[in-house]
């Protein structure tokens, strides 16, 4: 099933699954005007289509004591498939690195990182992300406040 084969209310179930992914099937069918079985096993099919990732909760990161947010670009000694792997094993073992993104253009990476507080982040930029497999460089952008943040797509 692709994007393309969904009616109206394949993507209000997901609109709906996204925006509170603890909706019991009785209260998505009754939203979507379906009854309970057939509201399952479209869900069913949504999620074996593998347009459904995944079901997840959200933390607030500063409830957490996670005060600060940075982003960071990186640049790598070279492009080579094993540079660029061995860095990406590295990153996906490291809990503080949020979203690690390859780019196109002057920097090999963007990461955000999420830390407690100053000495945390110095903590973070001195003994992991300058220690990363092939790092020659990182360059470091502090967020002030978040003004839009979703995991939501629009259906």
């Amino acid at each position: 099933m692709q994007l393309k084969d969904l009616d109206k209310r394949d993507r209000q179930i997901l609109n709906f699954l996204q925006e509170d992914g603890r909706l019991t099937n009785a209260e998505l069918a009754e939203k979507v005007s379906l009854s309970p079985s057939a509201c399952l096993r479209r869900v069913k099919q949504l999620e074996e289509s593998g347009l459904v990732s995944g079901y997840h909760m959200m933390l607030d990161a500063k409830a957490c004591g996670l005060t600060g947010a940075a982003f960071v670009f990186v640049t790598l000694e070279g492009q080579g498939r094993d540079i660029l792997a061995r860095f990406e094993r590295a990153v996906k073992e490291i809990n503080e690195i949020q979203d690690c993104y390859l780019l196109a253009g002057e920097y090999d990476y963007l990461l955000r990182v999420v830390y407690q507080d100053a000495a945390d982040l110095e903590r973070i930029h001195h003994d992991i992300l300058t220690n990363l497999p092939g790092v020659v460089r990182v360059n470091s952008t502090l967020t002030l406040r978040a003004v839009k943040h979703t995991t939501k797509i629009n259906m």
